[in-house]
């Protein structure tokens, strides 16, 4: 077996799983999870028409790479979206199965774990497939823990030099997971500053990136940012995915773009990994990246349930509007209660499920971030978020009158 095999965590869920195993939830009352951050909005008809309509590719062996149709989509969008110029679907986009996939294969691409004491570097809390990619690429984990102060984006200036020296990538999370912040530009230019001095690669993970509230202020992405700061893409890889922007998350579908010479070296490893694209889900992804109307009727639910259960939430708990994204990342301290009580309490008391903000963080440089704080994903129809909403609230404000 692989002796990496032994670093890993649980997941986040199977520890949920074991935190609330003895919990008895409320019979009177119907379940509501807000704990998995899975889409549950429809899957638009011409999607699942496009891939449909294309299931005679299942007979043949799809390409590594991608149709060219596909490449000339996803680089479309990519203009389009980010208002950038000449994107080459040639060397400088790869389809990959999902943003998740691809986080973790390329971190087995771009990392020498034979190198002693290589670095990798994430945010914290953190989406958790960071921490296997880079255990298994035989990395040491380092972590730039969120501020508070700063809509809980990464504090890079905790890190210290000899830590810069020894990182070999550097995961970015822009709009974040779980918390929501959103990169600026002089953050963009701080991360380019210290990867040009220190040499190391920039995954940055933007698969939240179409779910947000402004119309006019679409988050920045990191390609974008890189053009505006007058620089190419050298050592810089964004990922995307169709799984929030147009919910299929079962369709496992989005792409790498960045670097050619990176995904060069990339496309070998995919080509030998066997994960090529189906064919039918590549006609469906097409059909996707090209339509935009979608994308906006989904971001005007999210809108309308944020609207809805914010009021509600902000009155008896520490929580404020995120950046972009569909989480609410709520601070449970005023109830006297630690995240995990409230996350076993509120289930046995209300029948509602939250995901503990320790269990997506871990202990560095003195704290795990995580603690006091509970994720919520509002991925459900919106009566069901207002119904989960003011049982939480009630929940809340009974515990903190008890604590006061």
């Amino acid at each position: 077996m692989n002796p990496f095999l032994s670093k890993l965590q649980p997941y986040p869920f199977t520890r949920l799983r074991g935190l609330i195993a003895d919990v008895k939830p409320n019979p009177g009352l119907s379940p509501i999870s807000f704990g998995i951050g899975e889409p549950r909005h429809p899957t638009p008809e011409f999607v699942k028409q496009a891939l449909t309509s294309d299931l005679q590719g299942l007979a043949a062996y799809p390409a590594t790479v991608g149709s060219p149709e596909l490449r000339r989509a996803i680089t479309g969008w990519l203009e389009r979206r980010y208002c950038i110029e000449r994107i080459d679907p040639e060397t400088e986009v790869l389809p990959v199965n999902g943003s998740r996939e691809a986080l973790f294969s390329l971190t087995q691409t771009v990392v020498d774990g034979g190198r002693p004491g290589t670095l990798v570097l994430c945010p914290n809390p953190f989406y958790q497939i960071y921490e296997g990619a880079a255990l298994l690429a035989g990395a040491e984990l380092a972590f730039a823990n969120s501020n508070p102060a700063r809509n809980f984006a990464p504090d890079l200036s905790a890190v210290t030099q000899e830590e810069w020296g020894r990182v070999q990538l550097l995961f970015v999370c822009s709009p974040g997971n779980p918390t929501g912040a959103v990169l600026n530009l002089e953050d963009w230019k701080e991360i380019f500053a210290l990867s040009e001095k220190y040499g190391f690669v920039i995954a940055s993970d933007e698969c939240y990136s179409e779910i947000y509230f402004d119309e006019s202020k679409p988050p920045l992405g990191s390609l974008q940012a890189a053009r505006l700061l007058g620089r190419d893409f050298l050592r810089l890889i964004a990922f995307s995915s169709l799984s929030k922007r147009s919910n299929v998350p079962g369709m496992r579908s989005g792409f790498v773009a960045g670097d050619p010479a990176i995904l060069k070296g990339y496309l070998l490893y995919r080509t030998y990994h066997g994960c090529a694209m189906a064919l039918p889900v590549q006609s469906a992804s097409i059909s996707a990246w090209n339509d935009e109307q979608h994308v906006r009727d989904n971001r005007e639910r999210y809108r309308t349930k944020f609207a809805a259960v914010m009021p509600m939430l902000a009155e008896v708990l520490d929580v404020g509007m995120p950046d972009a994204g569909f989480y609410l990342w709520a601070n449970v301290r005023r109830t006297g209660l630690s995240d995990t009580e409230f996350t076993r309490q509120l289930l046995a008391e209300y029948n509602v499920t939250v995901l503990p903000g320790s269990f997506l963080a871990r202990a560095a440089r003195g704290a795990n971030p995580g603690t006091d704080y509970v994720r919520l994903a509002l991925v459900a129809d919106t009566e069901e978020c207002i119904a989960g909403a003011k049982r939480i609230a009630e929940f809340a404000a009974a515990k903190a009158k008890q604590a006061a």
